[in-house]
């Protein structure tokens, strides 16, 4: 990537949605523009853990505003994601058909431990390369609106990461609905905290860390009003905990507070996000926590540079790792992903031109890099069972840890796994997509192709986009005749797409 590119990370947080644009000077990123908008979708979750309408709208509109600083950036120099509010909503697909169209730009709604990733590939970024640092160990804290992410890493790598559902709006509405401030409402929301938080007690003790640094939202807000105080600059200490807990008790109530440094906008989900601080302090007994300059949508900008610079990609090594981890017979994921892969260059030869692992930048070979990830993966369920494994191997990729995936990307591959035998009416919806539809058709045939464990015939099939969602399969002369149980199974594949809205003919065989 070029000097002087733009990029832009936009991080769609449970209490604010924030823009982040920078540019590229020499491997680094630096920022040109900031832009924050309290929405507080974290507490426009219903009963039913749907969002409301009118906290749909509030995103919908911050998003629109964010659009419009976004026009004439390219799909590779932006990503959005969506962290622990829209991991929970269960009318999520709702409100992301319209925000993606009112964006202009997909939106990613990663795991939990992925945002603990990338939150610490924000922090490690932002702070000094030396020597000194590479050898350091860090214990990262992020407290959001509704969950709180632990890493433990060095230099740039993060090795230990999770993530839990506890967080400064969730703890705020839940001890604090009425904003009043009191010792027996702080007392049970640390406690609270602490019970959630217990699992970290023996992944996070205090021998595997050097050093406690803590970014973005509470730990910075924090970090401001006791800047303001007189405090060392930078740096939350036990004594500065304290301290504000005792100014929060004497206000009484949120809409009493005045305190330098705070931000109205954080008066409302201080409450929630002190007391789920010192619950940290307290279980991996940390004495001060230096604030961090890096947070979430910094590591979301250098992943950016990264992935386009052809980096090796971590989404990459997920995949052979799954692949390794559930015994997936790798001469067979092979064949099917070749076979798979010559199918679709056939429909979409824009991919021709994608190199062996697909382009990053190029809709086609985006296509199909994933359509070789869905052939590597496609036998994963086996292990579980080889009766309905398709099943199996889907079910596994939609809840499984996956480093560098989001989760709607991980539920695209879940998809091509589960559709490449079998009924087409379980994808019915995934069927208006013709980029699906188009790679799902070339892992059905790849299947078909190699079913006997065996490199098929070369050129066996020719492959023609016919219009929207209509397809031409050709047999190579004598094909059928030389395998009629792959003919038989390909007539059999025929029938089963005229039942859906796609047309499939067959000549030749």
């Amino acid at each position: 990537m070029q000097n002087g590119t733009r990029l832009a990370a936009l991080d769609l947080g449970s209490n604010s949605f924030r823009l982040e644009i920078g540019q590229l000077d020499h491997g680094q990123i630096h920022r040109t523009e900031y832009l924050k908008e309290t929405v507080r979708q974290g507490n426009g979750l219903d009963s039913q853990r749907n969002l409301t309408p009118e906290a749909m709208q509030r995103g919908w509109d911050a998003l629109a505003r964010f659009g419009e600083r976004l026009a004439g950036f390219k799909r590779s120099q932006v990503r959005a994601v969506a962290t622990q509010t829209l991991r929970e909503a269960r009318n999520r697909d709702e409100f992301l058909l319209r925000a993606r169209t009112i964006l202009g730009f997909g939106i990613d709604v990663i795991p939990g431990r992925e945002e603990a990733r990338l939150i610490y590939q924000g922090v490690a970024h932002m702070l000094p390369q030396t020597d000194a640092s590479d050898r350091e160990r860090r214990l990262v804290i992020d407290v959001g609106g509704r969950s709180t992410e632990m890493i433990l890493g060095r230099a740039l790598e993060a090795q230990v990461m999770e993530s839990y559902r506890v967080g400064s709006v969730a703890w705020s509405m839940k001890h604090f609905p009425d904003g009043a401030f009191t010792i027996e409402a702080f007392r049970t929301a640390e406690i609270a905290a602490k019970a959630v938080l217990d699992d970290a007690l023996a992944s996070y003790t205090r021998d595997m860390w050097d050093v406690a640094y803590g970014a973005s939202g509470t730990i910075g807000a924090v970090g401001d009003v006791l800047a303001a105080s007189g405090a060392t600059p930078g740096l939350v200490t036990r004594k500065g905990l304290d301290w504000l807990l005792e100014r929060l008790l004497k206000a009484g109530s949120a809409d009493k507070l005045r305190i330098e440094g705070m931000r109205d906008d954080r008066k409302a989900v201080i409450g929630g996000g002190v007391s789920v601080l010192r619950a940290v302090f307290d279980l991996l007994g940390i004495d001060e926590m230096r604030v961090a300059q890096g947070a979430l949508r910094h590591g979301v900008l250098y992943e950016l540079l990264e992935r386009d610079e052809g980096v090796a990609d971590l989404r990459t090594a997920t995949v052979a790792r799954l692949a390794s981890r559930f015994a997936v017979d790798g001469a067979q994921a092979r064949r099917v992903g070749e076979t798979a892969a010559a199918l679709f260059v056939q429909l979409d030869p824009a991919a021709r031109s994608a190199n062996p692992v697909g382009s990053t930048t190029s809709r086609a070979g985006r296509a199909l890099r994933k359509l070789g990830w869905a052939a590597q993966l496609h036998e994963l369920g086996t292990q579980v069972s080889h009766s309905d494994y398709h099943k199996h191997g889907a079910y596994i990729l939609d809840h499984c840890d996956a480093p560098g995936f989001a989760i709607n990307e991980m539920h695209a591959l879940s998809l091509l796994v589960l559709g490449q035998r079998g009924k087409l009416r379980k994808l019915e919806n995934a069927l208006d997509d013709e980029t699906f539809v188009m790679q799902l058709l070339s892992l059905r045939l790849a299947v078909i192709l190699c079913h006997a464990r065996r490199d098929p015939q070369p050129g066996a099939l020719g492959l023609v986009a016919a219009g929207p969602r209509a397809f031409d399969v050709a047999c190579q002369e004598g094909w059928s005749d030389a395998y009629p149980q792959s003919a038989h199974l390909l007539r059999e594949e025929v029938l089963a797409w005229q039942k859906t809205g796609c047309r499939v003919s067959l000549t030749g065989c």
